[in-house]
This record gives structure tokens, C-alpha cells and sequence, in this order.
């Protein structure tokens, strides 16, 4: 496969590397020619490349005619719900989310707030290569403005949630994109608030942008000592959010997932939710326990959001911390996971803790196949001519993204790594003793097809 521009997450790379301004410039000029948009809003992270690639955007943007109105540093699901709302045509987020600082992207969002997926992705792409760029006479080069329309977003959150406990909580925004609206909503709920990494420095030099339990362990410490109801952390931008039960401990993502999954579809009954095939079972254990039904996609927002329109459903999310209401928008939403979060721990009258409890965990296995780049997606394709008779009792057979076999105690999942030359593979099983005997087999697998591929 040719190394494409566009990921599943927009433009990203390291800046003044991958990710220069000329290439900005380039993108909203494609961008404008592709979308003929009138109006298009832009917005940041706290990165230190975050003006420069701004600029440069913006006059592209400018080129083609559009009329841009920048919003300065706001979450990524802020911007896309603000595309949305103020019915611009398109709307950009320069963000890396969770990656080191001296990385940076380029994120593009329709007039529906949805990201923009693979087919619109390729056509700027291919405007790009190609130079096919329209630009508008001198006469009609358009304008930008600053804009301040974040209170919108506060708004609707405010208008929606009603929150009746004093919830003592710590904020760890990692000095990111949420620094000043997530305590300021959860103020304005009625929250009794500390804040920490509140500062916004695109350096991160509080901790990793990417909010995990390594990164997480003083904001856990944190929350023990004070002893807060919870803490609340989120990625560089604003669109992943990871929990600290009040005990201070990480909860796992997989089981936040599931155990919010389950609340939603025990409201709903019958409703559809998606999530992506890398989530643990517990996700559909916990849904179709509560009635509900579940759709799993390829790894990947964009995908989640796609499946999530087109079968009506009323939430999704990956095990990333990445979550998704549609009854609000389409663009994975810390602050507003965070919310709606704490408004369920209080709708069932639990603890973070117990409320978690609930979901199953099971163990996770992960190995790497080293494999080149110009065979692995082949040899997943093979792996998956042969996989059936290496597990003949599987359950069900997904090929939506690598290869997924759900088995009587497990599953396993053979992908290409999009970014380096191996092939992965994830198993989880009903027992650990389970999920070794499978990882085996699926090694065995997979390593004999790369064997046969190099010979």
C-alpha cells in the first residue's frame, strides 16, 4: 500500500518534517477547492506549532475564496460541534490529540460536524498531488476573523445535564486544548472542582498528552489523598477522557467503555451501540445483557461515527477513551463523556468504583509478528483463507479490519500494523490459561503464512 497523506485522524505528522506550512497552506487550498465552502471555521490545540500552521492554513483557506472565522484553542469536539451549530461548510482542527509535541495535524470536519472520511480525504489528497488547485480571482479572496463561540458549547451541555450532587472531582486537562472549559463546565454544574496541569503549554510538560495509567499515576495520587469522588483527565485535544475511581485507581478503558455502553442500552432497550473489533467482549456482555445490540467497526473514529449514522444508533465509542453521543454530535467528546459520566454514577446511585464493577474483565494478550510492508496486507489476507482450520469451532468470522475470529472462550484479532512492518495480533479469553492456548495457535498461524511468503 502507497503511504497516503491522510490517516484516519486527518494530516498528522511531525512538524516542519511531515507536517510543514507550506503543506498547510496546500491542504486548505484543496480543502476549498474540494468543498466550495463559503464559511469555514479553524481552530487549535495548545501546541507551539499550532499558530504557524494556523496561518498558513488559513491563507489557503483564504485562496479559494472562503470566508474563515478562527476560534483560537478549543477541544476538537467543540470545533466540530461549532461547525455544525454555525452551519459552516467546513471546519479544521490543528491537533496531533494524544501524540508528543512535536507532532502536529490537521483534522477536517463537514457541515455535519462528522470528521471527513476516507472518500473525501482522497479527493483532497488527490487535489494535492495534482495541483489542480482553484484559485478565486484577487477580487474575491476571502477574509478571517477571531471568533469567540465556545459559550454554545457550554450552553448545550448546561441546557441538557442537570447534576444534583456536589461531586468532588480533580481535572487533569494535561495542560491541553480543555485547560479552561472542562473545569468551567463542571463549575457551572455544581461540581466542587481542583484542577491540576491546568496551565495551557503545548511543551506537555506535566505529563504525556496521552492520558493512560502511566501518565496518570500522580493525578491518582491526587485523588486519594483529597479524597475526591473522582478524577477526570483528557488527551492533548479534548476528544479521549480516562477515569480514577475514588479509591485511585486507573479504570481500565475497556471496562469505562462497556460499563457506560450497558447504562445506555438498560435506558434505551433494543437501540444499537458500536464500538470498533479491538473492544473486549464485556462491551457486548454488558450491552446484550441490557437488551441492546451491538455493531463493531475498523479501528478508528471516523468509523465508529459512519456506523453510528447509519444504523441509528445511540452511542459508540473505542477503547481508547474516545466516546460518542450523537444525540449531541458526531465527534468524539471528553468533556461531554465526562459529564455524562458522572450523571450516570449518579442516576444508579454508585460509586465510580461499583459502577464499574459491574463489566467483566478478561485477559488481554498482544504479540507482533515482524512482516514488511509490501506483504503484510497480503498475508493477512491469507491468514484468512486458513484461519478456519486452524480454530474450526469459532463463532463468527469478521473480516472488517484484519481478521477477527470470535471463538467459545475468546477472540482473536490478526491485523497489518498501519505505521511499521508487523502484523498484530490480540487475543482476549474467557481465562488466562484461555488466552495463551489461543495467542499459540494464532502465532502458529500467522508466522507459517509469513514463512511461506518469504520463500
Amino acid at each position: 500500500m502507497e503511504p497516503r497523506l491522510f490517516g484516519s485522524s486527518g494530516v498528522r505528522g511531525i512538524v516542519n518534517e511531515d507536517l510543514t506550512p507550506s503543506l498547510a497552506a496546500d491542504v486548505g487550498l484543496a480543502a476549498a477547492t474540494f468543498s466550495k465552502a463559503k464559511k469555514a471555521l479553524v481552530a487549535r490545540d495548545t501546541r507551539v506549532s499550532g499558530l504557524m500552521l494556523e496561518n498558513a492554513l488559513v491563507s489557503g483557506l483564504l485562496g479559494g475564496g472562503a470566508r474563515v472565522e478562527c476560534l483560537g484553542v478549543i477541544p476538537t469536539p467543540v470545533l466540530a460541534f461549532l461547525t455544525m451549530t454555525l452551519k459552516a461548510d467546513v471546519g479544521f482542527m490543528i491537533t496531533a490529540s494524544h501524540n508528543p509535541p512535536q507532532y502536529n495535524g490537521i483534522k477536517i470536519f463537514g457541515g455535519d460536524g462528522m470528521a471527513y472520511g476516507e472518500t473525501s480525504q482522497n479527493k483532497i489528497e488527490k487535489t494535492i498531488d495534482s495541483r489542480k488547485f482553484k484559485l478565486v480571482d484577487w477580487r474575491d479572496v476571502g477574509e478571517a476573523e477571531s471568533s469567540d463561540q465556545a459559550a454554545l458549547y457550554i450552553e448545550r451541555i448546561q441546557r441538557d445535564v442537570k447534576i444534583h450532587k456536589e461531586w468532588h472531582i480533580v481535572v487533569d486537562p494535561g495542560c491541553g486544548a480543555t485547560y479552561d472549559l472542562a473545569p468551567r463546565i463542571f463549575m457551572n454544574l455544581g461540581c466542587k472542582v481542583m484542577m491540576v496541569n491546568a496551565q495551557p503549554d503545548g511543551f506537555f510538560p506535566a505529563r504525556s498528552p496521552e492520558p493512560n495509567a502511566e501518565s496518570l499515576e500522580p493525578l491518582a495520587r491526587i485523588v486519594r489523598e483529597f479524597g475526591a469522588d473522582a478524577g477526570i483527565a483528557y488527551d492533548g485535544d479534548g476528544d479521549r477522557v480516562s477515569f480514577i475511581d475514588e479509591k485511585g485507581n486507573f479504570v481500565d478503558f475497556d471496562c469505562a467503555l462497556a460499563s457506560y455502553a450497558g447504562h445506555v442500552a438498560k435506558k434505551t432497550r433494543t437501540s444499537i451501540v458500536v464500538t470498533n473489533v479491538e473492544a473486549s467482549m464485556s462491551f457486548d456482555k454488558m450491552v446484550s445483557a441490557r437488551g441492546g445490540k451491538v455493531v463493531r467497526t475498523k479501528v478508528g473514529d471516523v468509523f465508529v461515527t459512519e456506523a453510528i449514522k447509519r444504523y441509528g444508533a445511540v452511542f459508540g465509542g473505542e477503547p481508547c477513551g474516545a466516546w460518542i453521543h450523537p444525540q449531541y454530535h458526531y465527534c468524539p467528546d471528553g468533556i461531554l463523556s465526562s459529564v455524562l459520566f458522572l450523571k450516570a454514577l449518579e442516576n444508579e446511585n454508585k460509586s465510580l468504583s461499583e459502577f464499574v464493577a459491574e463489566a467483566p474483565q478478561y485477559p488481554t494478550v498482544r504479540e507482533n509478528v515482524a512482516c514488511s510492508n509490501n506483504v503484510k496486507y497480503q498475508a493477512v489476507k491469507e491468514v484468512e483463507k486458513n484461519v478456519k482450520s486452524t480454530f474450526p469451532h469459532f463463532k463468527d468470522l469478521s473480516t472488517i479490519d484484519g481478521v477477527r475470529l470470535t471463538l467459545l472462550d475468546g477472540w482473536v484479532l490478526v491485523r497489518a500494523s498501519g505505521t511499521e512492518p508487523l502484523i498484530r495480533l490480540t487475543v482476549e479469553g474467557e481465562s488466562l490459561k484461555a488466552a495463551k492456548q489461543i495467542m499459540s495457535n494464532g502465532m502458529r498461524l500467522v508466522k507459517n503464512q509469513v514463512a511461506r511468503m518469504r520463500n
